[in-house]
């Protein structure tokens, strides 16, 4: 498949060299340009490309970027994408540490919706409860016991196939979460986030999770401060 990943960092630099192991053909998009990527380019045989150019003709879009920046992203992003590309939501909102106040996830929207609001698309919500080495490093194959799951959660079963198929090809198996508005039991503050565990464990976490956005993950007037110092 043709995999088009918008941002660099640890969760997008992550996918960028596992998608490439699985054989994908996988461009990388940051803020910076290509020329900023070129250790990443290098190691992994991924292509640089611009911002406004990295969902043309993808089978997939990776959003991997802070939540705040999502609304920075070109406007016309998506406007010459494929009807039917899969965008997969790979963010998190951390409100105190790093985000600041977002008003429609305060007032009630899952992260991931607001995300379909800021870009007037569709998204699949995966790869966010898990730290970003553990995906580097702790996939096994289908047959291993024991092995990792990650929840994933969107309003297009086949997109969500897709997504879980993805999934499987990196040494994961996929937990059907339910629909965007039903995100928030795989978001920071829910019992699965970053938490290893196999598909019966993601399972019961996700029955165990409450739509409640718990303080800690609530923006304060003094947010954001620092993943040292949250605020």
């Amino acid at each position: 498949m043709k995999i088009g990943i918008i941002g660099s960092g640890q969760i997008g630099g992550t996918l960028t060299r596992q998608f490439r192991l699985a054989k994908h053909d996988v461009s990388v998009a940051n803020t910076r340009g290509p020329a900023s990527l070129a250790a990443l380019l290098e190691e992994t045989g991924a292509f640089g490309i611009s911002l406004n150019d990295v969902v043309k003709g993808q089978d997939i879009a990776v959003i991997a970027v802070p939540t705040k920046s999502i609304p920075d992203l070109p406007s016309n992003l998506f406007a010459h994408a494929s009807q039917n590309l899969v965008v997969i939501d790979a963010s998190n909102y951390y409100p105190q540490q790093r985000d600041g106040y977002i008003g429609g996830i305060e007032g009630g929207l899952t992260e991931s919706a607001w995300v379909e609001q800021q870009i007037g698309r569709p998204v699949v919500k995966a790869f966010n409860t898990i730290i970003a080495r553990h995906l580097l490093e702790r996939g096994k194959p289908a047959s291993v016991p024991g092995r990792i799951a990650l929840a994933i959660a969107g309003d297009n079963p086949a997109a969500k196939r897709t997504v879980a198929h993805l999934i499987d090809q990196i040494g994961f198996d996929a937990v059907d979460a339910g629909p965007i508005a039903e995100s928030w039991r795989q978001q920071p503050g829910s019992p699965g986030y970053l938490k290893d565990g196999d598909a019966y464990n993601v399972q019961s976490n996700l029955s165990q999770a409450e739509n409640l956005r718990a303080p800690e993950w609530r923006a304060t007037p003094n947010s954001p401060g620092t993943y040292n110092a949250p605020a």
